[in-house]
């Protein structure tokens, strides 16, 4: 069975651009849209991972192949910001998720607790901000999963987190990390075998999975964003005064994609090299391209 193990809706909030966070949502998908291409490239379940909300399941809750989840917007032991993936959850649960949300060991405790599934995501990726050696140690010590493929994150980027699960024998999951409906599905999770929604979180747990599909790109994440403007025109005419900022997105990409590829870069060496003297084996040829 197939599963895009992280989407968003248009439930996921407001951008975090300072510019434009009152008016710009993250996502612009429409649930219906979102399960509907999502089945139509071949999902057998369908699941949402919205930006701390579950908002989007009451039009998805009525199909049998759906199930609940979140992406929690987390803090770490030391302080660190992160997006924590958080799969088959009640929706009892996202009060309780939120409610801890900056307080790690609280965080933590109760997933444990409840034995909900749980990854870290985009972990060699800039996005929510620094990282520090205290938090790789935190993963390995207390995350069951890692995103190994990530729909938007660089493929070196997604190449360190595949090395990092396997040498912490973490589970592997993936997901296109969709934020309009051109990259649904094209990046997914897989576990072979698996008869439903049982089976396959149970193939999870027995690290029998298999990610498939897609890394990110510096045109991949333009088109993205040329997507996502295009969609905040519509739904406010008035943002049409920024139409010439428009010129500017293929530089800002530019910049991210370099800043990015730095990331990935010294973290994923910096992490393994740790590791492997911790271990006193030599480094991972990957780690030092």
């Amino acid at each position: 069975m197939k599963c895009d193990l992280h989407v968003h809706t248009v439930h996921s909030g407001m951008c975090t651009i300072p510019v434009l966070k009152k008016i710009c949502r993250e996502s612009y998908n429409d649930p219906a849209h979102v399960y509907e291409t999502l089945k139509r490239r071949g999902m057998d379940l369908v699941t949402v991972t919205d930006h701390d909300s579950i908002d989007a399941v009451e039009p998805l809750r009525r199909h049998q192949d759906f199930f609940l989840s979140e992406e929690v917007s987390c803090v770490t032991g030391s302080g660190m910001h992160l997006h924590m993936g958080v799969y088959d959850i009640e929706e009892w649960d996202h009060e309780q998720l939120q409610r801890r949300s900056h307080d790690a060991a609280a965080l933590l405790a109760y997933l444990d607790e409840r034995r909900l599934l749980f990854s870290v995501n985009h972990v060699f990726s800039g996005l929510t901000g620094p990282r520090t050696d205290a938090d790789f140690e935190e993963f390995a010590s207390r995350f069951p999963a890692v995103e190994t493929l990530n729909g938007q994150m660089l493929a070196r980027a997604n190449r360190h987190a595949a090395e990092f699960a396997a040498l912490t024998g973490k589970i592997a999951v993936g997901g296109s990390d969709a934020h309009t409906l051109a990259s649904l599905g094209r990046t997914y999770t897989q576990v072979a075998g698996a008869r439903d929604k049982d089976d396959f979180l149970a193939g999870l747990r027995q690290k029998r999975s298999a990610v498939a599909g897609v890394s990110g790109d510096y045109f991949k994440l333009t088109r993205a964003i040329y997507e996502i403007g295009q969609d905040l025109m519509r739904e406010h005419r008035a943002a049409m005064l920024l139409a010439p900022l428009i010129a500017l997105i293929p530089v800002v990409t530019m910049v991210n994609f370099g800043l990015e590829c730095w990331f990935a870069a010294k973290w994923g060496r910096r992490v393994q090299k740790s590791h492997a003297q911790r271990a006193g084996v030599p480094r991972f040829s990957a780690y030092s391209a």
